[in-house]
């Protein structure tokens, strides 16, 4: 697939570089030569310097024989404009990044498809709902739904009071052969295993489920988790995601937000009325303890600075504060803050690629969530009449290394991948693949 995409900083080079992992013919146009010098230095990617609103910079790019038009500059109104034009010249489909959530409503979306703008993202209110979902099962450190909640994919941290520590995965099913969940991966030290029957769960890893809505109590039972009940939070950031997260929860929760800019917090005290808004630098120790940090049960950092969010989640921790979530837009920290106790993260980069990646693959694909702290992506395939995965049980269809199914969605009903299970068409199929077997994969659903 020819792609082109229209960035101007870290969110445009992170999907550059996914997707040229995965053959795609990708072109960046980016107004900062210094950076595209960079990228051409360690890739084999074509830039182009220039405003993505040039009709030159456009035809140079060579936009109107491009497969996909991704517009993800900061200013949405560059990336409205790009889209138009490069659906002009020929662009067969065009997505681009808004901040206004008020374009993403169904009934604007015949207006924009005549403006040549085939889907809208808004990579801040996606952060915000992930917010939501994680303060409101907070006994998951990742948590992403397929089909509307049938299967749900779960990272959780095994520590001490895990019951599955030392035990393989075939002593756990011998155990509870009625399991309405499975284990996908396990990350651990940097490396990450597709877990077969006698791998082990050790202290500290971080396990991959796919569960059934039934399975959710007995997983978190397994993991040694407990669910934790939010009421008190403290919200650090006053920026589009920490309202658009403040606006969505300030009537069922009780919402303190440290904002830093005077401006910002007058704005912020007019439009979100059940929320208390406090001017002051959230790294002020003296401020968090006025504030009551103690006795806060959640503590969000969504400032635009990743090394204030990460220090004031580990300020939250030290004072108690269980449930920490810190905005992080250097993928390279995420590591750094899972390995310093930081478990649960949002990274804007990973969300627009999950969003994004599944218009570049040729099977249908529903759904994909590109994972934080790992290489790697679960995807809900569509299954197609005559495909190859509808050829055999699971157990001989001869998944590529690096693959697994988690589980399927067959109409109204879901299930736990198993060995005997028979996959049909229009079945949905969750997988979860390294980046290896991604392209593969792709093949048994076409």
């Amino acid at each position: 697939m020819k792609i082109v995409i229209a960035g101007d900083g870290e969110i445009g080079f992170h999907l550059a570089k996914m997707l040229s992992d995965e053959n795609h013919d990708i072109t960046i146009v980016d107004p900062h030569q210094d950076l595209l010098e960079m990228v051409e230095s360690r890739s084999d990617l074509l830039t182009i310097t220039g405003n993505s609103t040039s009709f030159e910079v456009l035809k140079t790019a060579n936009v109107g024989k491009a497969d996909l038009l991704i517009s993800v500059v900061h200013d949405e109104h560059t990336n409205i404009v790009t889209c138009m034009l490069g659906k002009k010249l020929g662009a067969r489909k065009t997505i681009c990044r808004v901040n206004n959530t008020e374009y993403l409503r169904e009934s604007n979306e015949a207006l924009f498809k005549g403006m040549g703008i085939d889907n809208l993202v808004c990579p801040e209110l996606i952060a915000a709902n992930e917010i939501v979902r994680l303060l409101r099962q907070t006994a998951a450190t990742e948590i992403f739904d397929f089909s509307n909640g049938k299967l749900t994919l779960y990272l959780i941290k095994l520590e001490e009071n895990a019951l599955v520590i030392d035990k393989t995965l075939d002593q756990i099913a011998h155990e509870h052969p009625n399991l309405n969940f499975r284990a996908v991966a396990i990350h651990r030290k940097g490396k990450t295993i597709i877990p077969k029957g006698k791998d082990k769960f050790q202290i500290n890893d971080l396990a991959y489920v796919i569960t059934k809505p039934d399975g959710i109590d007995e997983l978190l039972k397994l993991g040694g988790k407990v669910r934790t009940h939010i009421r008190d939070v403290m919200l650090v950031g006053g920026g589009r995601i920490g309202r658009k997260t403040a606006r969505t929860l300030d009537e069922e929760l009780n919402i303190k937000l440290i904002e830093s800019d005077k401006n910002r917090c007058d704005q912020l005290a007019s439009s979100l009325e059940d929320t208390l808004i406090i001017n002051g630098d959230a790294r002020s120790i003296e401020l968090l303890e006025d504030e009551g940090i103690r006795g806060m049960d959640a503590f969000i950092a969504v400032t635009d600075d990743t090394e204030t969010n990460i220090f004031t989640c580990l300020l939250a921790q030290k004072f108690g504060v269980k449930k920490v979530i810190p905005l992080i837009e250097n993928i390279d920290y995420i590591d750094i803050a899972q390995n310093i106790g930081i478990d649960t993260i949002i990274n804007k980069k990973l969300i627009t690629a999950s969003y994004i990646v599944r218009f570049t693959m040729s099977a249908e694909v529903t759904s994909i969530k590109c994972l934080s702290g790992i290489d790697a992506e679960v995807m809900e395939f569509v299954v197609k009449e005559g495909s190859a995965i509808t050829r055999n049980p699971i157990r001989k269809l001869k998944l590529p290394k690096g693959s697994i199914i988690g589980g399927i969605v067959r109409g109204n009903t879901s299930y736990i991948a198993v060995g005997d299970f028979h996959i049909q068409p229009n079945d949905k199929v969750v997988v979860f693949a390294l980046p290896e077997a991604i392209n593969k994969v792709e093949t048994f659903f076409r």
